[in-house]
Parts: structure tokens; C-alpha cells; sequence
């Protein structure tokens, strides 16, 4: 654990001197915003405005790569899954997402059943090459597959990623029609902390139990118990490191 610690640690340090390095304020000039507040507060506020439309991919994706290698025999982020899909498969998929427009209560077991069925059927269509955030396999061979998004996702959204799990499922089942394979979205942090993350908002579309993971649900399923709050302190560290630098970084716009 101790390894992977430093790693998660120097995952987090560089990702932020990277973006030091080619952060870029878009706006120019601000002049009653500066005269108020002061050009160094708002160059802070637009750099955290850009980190966080890049911390997914420059900070989440690793970190959790980093943390589901003792757990599990394979991680990758960004990983390809492939990009054959069953005709019928497809059409399987549309049949559920017409039946959770109708009200049906959303059941990934059972939605997995279906697309098994008809995994291997009809003509083979291609997709474009289908890459999945994060990519684990257990040692049992179950292989789990994450959407990771922002903390408050798009509600207009929600058919778009039901979708998309569906159909890494059958991609995967295409190729081995016997495969244990589970899809999920995963929201890193629960915005509405100390109370429980609103998930009514995902209930018409998602299996909450079985296709979303929140915060600590999601982080102590990769890396075990505990794994959250340590990963929360590893960002306090490396916050309290480089502090001295991204004072130093924003004294340059006073």
C-alpha cells in the first residue's frame, strides 16, 4: 500500500505542474472583476475552473488505475474494449431502453441475461472503437467496466449512459458469450456531502445497486476498506507540498 501511495502521490503532483505549465487564462481582461477582487483571486478561480473540466482523465483515471492493482489481476484506464456489436444485441438494447421509458424498473441482471442471449445473432455490426475509463478484471476472471463522470451529471444525459453500459456488455459478450461482465458510472466525490448523494435523479434509468458508485463506494471498491479516506489524505498531502509552488505560481498575476 505504502508503494502505491507514492505513486497516487506523484500521479496528483505532476498532473498539477502540467497544468501550471500550459494553463492559459481564456478571458484577458477582466477589469471590474480584478479591480474587485484581485487579478491573482481570479486567475485562481479560472485555472480551478479549467483543472476541473481535466481532473477526470488527468487525475481520476490513474489514480484509480494506480489503486485497483493490488485488488485486481488487470487495470487499465482508457482501455479498448472492442468494437463488434450483434445486430440483434443492438435491437435487445433498444427493447430495454423502450421498456425504462415505459416505466419498468431498471434490473441489470436481468438486462445482462437478455443481451447473452442474443450476443452472437444476426448480421455483425462495427462501431467505432469503444474505449472504457477504467477497465478492471477480478481474479475470479468478472470483468467490470467504469464510466467515470463529473460530480453532478446531466440529467438529459442519463439515457445516453444506460445506454452506453449496455452496450459495453454486449461488445464483450460478442466476444465471449460466457463472460461475467458488470458496467457502472462512477461519480468520484458526493457533491451533497454529509448527506446521502441524490440518486432519485439517476432511478429511472440505472440499477442503482448494481450499476452506480459513489464516492467511497466506488474508491473502496477498487483499492479495499479504508482505501477513500486514505486517497483523501494522499490529495492533503500533496496540497500541503505543493503549496509553497502554487502561491509562488499566482503571486505572477498580482
Amino acid at each position: 500500500m505504502k508503494k502505491q501511495r507514492v505513486h497516487i502521490e506523484k500521479t496528483i503532483g505532476d498532473s498539477l505542474r502540467r497544468k501550471f505549465q500550459t494553463y492559459n487564462p481564456k478571458t484577458k481582461n477582466m477589469p471590474f472583476h480584478y479591480r474587485l477582487l484581485g487579478r491573482d483571486r481570479m486567475a485562481l478561480f479560472s485555472f480551478i475552473h479549467s483543472l476541473n473540466t481535466t481532473f477526470g482523465t488527468s487525475i481520476f483515471e490513474p489514480v484509480a488505475e494506480t489503486l485497483s492493482g493490488v485488488n485486481f489481476i488487470k487495470a487499465r484506464k482508457q482501455y479498448v474494449v472492442g468494437n463488434k456489436i450483434s445486430e440483434k444485441a443492438q435491437q435487445e438494447i433498444q427493447h430495454i431502453m423502450n421498456d425504462l421509458t415505459t416505466g419498468r424498473t431498471p434490473n441489470k441482471e436481468n438486462e445482462v441475461k437478455r443481451i447473452r442471449r442474443v450476443c452472437n445473432s444476426g448480421r455483425t455490426n462495427t462501431l467505432k472503437t469503444v474505449k472504457v475509463d477504467l477497465y478492471l478484471e477480478s481474479k475470479d476472471g468478472t470483468i467490470h467496466l467504469f464510466d467515470i463522470k463529473t460530480a453532478k451529471p446531466n440529467i438529459s444525459n442519463f439515457k445516453d449512459f444506460k445506454r452506453t453500459l449496455l452496450e459495453w456488455v454486449a461488445i464483450v459478450l460478442y466476444e465471449n458469450p460466457n463472460a461475467r461482465v458488470n458496467s457502472y458510472i462512477a461519480i468520484p466525490y458526493n457533491p451533497y456531502e454529509p448527506k446521502p448523494y441524490e440518486r432519485w435523479t439517476l432511478k429511472g434509468m440505472l440499477d442503482l445497486d448494481n450499476e452506480l458508485k459513489v464516492a467511497e463506494a466506488f474508491w473502496n471498491f477498487l483499492g479495499g476498506t479504508g482505501a477513500y479516506t486514505e486517497l483523501l489524505n494522499c490529495f492533503e498531502r500533496v496540497g500541503t507540498a505543493l503549496r509553497p509552488e502554487i502561491d509562488a505560481y499566482f503571486m505572477r498575476f498580482k
